[in-house]
């Protein structure tokens, strides 16, 4: 039978700190931690302190995105606008009327905060919001064409985008029988036709949204499907309402999908709309409806802080100059080379990097095949890791060897806290 720890474990273990030299719930937990890691072997050397303090700071804290990537899923995809950022505050500070009629002080819509809007900016008969666009997609299918009944689709169109989500499955869990149709890389509309049935309840539409098929390709336009009479589901992905902005002309406008009859409209809020994570549906008045009657749309509602820098985001498109000037993504997507160059050439000079070419993406699964060339700062590669740490911490792309900081993806005050902390470093 085991005597229980060897003598130096026993000896390490006597010489932790006691608890009232740090804070009580912390110092506890640290040390309960320690404890199983020279238990389980550990022979390093630790500052327990340091580990408490890392402990008491908010695990989910602000980076400063130097990496050129627009629309970065793992830092939290689009920035709030200002005018975003102030409506969360004020709709987070005590009450609000999320769900209260002021007129009439009977009970009211959250949906009706946005709901005008999405109207407005789109020209929809109606329209919802849920809390991302994969629960959008789940909806629509559940609402239109579930349980039971067939949802038609391309295969080339039986797309996975990120973190799994693949639309078999998405239909599947609506209850509904998919009907694959055409090839992988081949689809006509007279494929559609010929596989609608009594049972069809919808045809699924989905933008490819973080890939591209090249060559002998061949798919069918929003317009004739939803001339089969058939309700049609437009999952277009990122959301493009900002249509003159040049850059964005290969993805699949929402306005476009709307004029052409689509039942249900379906699209992010937190990629090219440049607002907080949402799923947005627009559509006819019978099919969105439908979607706000089904039980899975309590399930999916949307939250009171990204409702409200939801409102927030939409209102600024109502001016198109507006819009691209104070929409951080959209403010990106445009920055002049003149801008860049200037931004490049200040970070430079103050990290002791130099200015070479580099090129930025758009990120998010959106345009996957766009380049954005510019010119970026780069340092050593060595920066990398202790930038990453730094508060605030700066992450910036790792390329040939050399870490490069690209101003695309900085506003000038960024662009200064990024030289802070390299100069910090020094």
């Amino acid at each position: 039978m085991s005597e229980g720890p060897l003598p130096r474990v026993r000896e390490r273990l006597r010489e932790l700190p006691s608890v009232d030299r740090l804070a009580t719930s912390v110092a506890r937990a640290e040390l309960a931690d320690r404890r199983a890691e020279l238990l389980a072997g550990a022979d390093d050397e630790v500052d327990l302190v340091a580990r408490a303090r890392e402990r008491l700071q908010p695990s989910l804290r602000r980076v400063l995105n130097a990496t050129g990537v627009v629309v970065h899923t793992n830092l939290g995809r689009a920035p709030l606008a200002a005018a975003a950022r102030a409506a969360v505050a004020r709709a987070a500070e005590g009450y609000s009327n999320l769900e209260l009629d002021q007129r009439t002080g009977e009970r009211g819509s959250r949906q009706a905060h946005v709901e005008g809007l999405l109207r407005e900016l789109t020209g929809a008969e109606a329209a919802l919001a849920v809390n991302n666009c994969a629960a959008a997609t789940l909806l629509a299918a559940a609402a239109l064409a579930g349980p039971g009944r067939e949802i038609v689709v391309s295969r080339g169109q039986l797309i996975e985008i990120g973190g799994g989500f693949r639309i078999p499955e998405v239909i599947a869990q609506a209850g509904a029988r998919l009907v694959e149709v055409g090839t992988t890389n081949r689809t006509r509309i007279g494929d559609y036709a010929a596989a609608l049935s009594d049972d069809a309840g919808a045809i699924l539409r989905a933008h490819p949204s973080n890939f591209r098929t090249l060559g002998f390709v061949e798919e069918v336009e929003i317009e004739p499907l939803c001339g089969l009479g058939v309700p049609v589901i437009d999952d277009v992905g990122s959301g493009v309402l900002a249509d003159d902005v040049e850059v964005l002309a290969d993805e699949p406008p929402v306005r476009r999908s709307v004029r052409a009859g689509a039942a249900v409209v379906c699209f992010s809020g937190d990629k090219l709309l440049g607002g907080p994570q949402a799923g947005l549906m627009v559509g006819t008045t019978e099919a969105i409806t439908a979607c706000e009657r089904h039980p899975l749309a309590r399930a999916t509602r949307i939250d009171k802080l990204s409702l409200a820098a939801l409102e927030a985001t939409l209102a600024l498109y109502r001016d198109p100059e507006a819009a691209r000037r104070e929409i951080p993504v959209l403010a990106m997507l445009t920055s002049g080379p003149g801008e860049l160059a200037e931004r490049a050439r200040r970070l430079a000079a103050a990290t002791g990097g130099e200015v070479v070419d580099g090129v930025a993406k758009v990120g998010g699964g959106a345009l996957p095949l766009l380049e954005l060339p510019g010119p970026v700062a780069a340092l050593d590669e060595a920066l990398a890791a202790p930038l990453r740490t730094s508060d605030p911490a700066v992450v910036g792309r790792v390329q040939d060897g050399r870490l490069l900081l690209d101003p695309r993806t900085l506003t000038d005050e960024e662009a200064r806290l990024v030289a802070a902390a390299v100069q910090a470093l020094r």
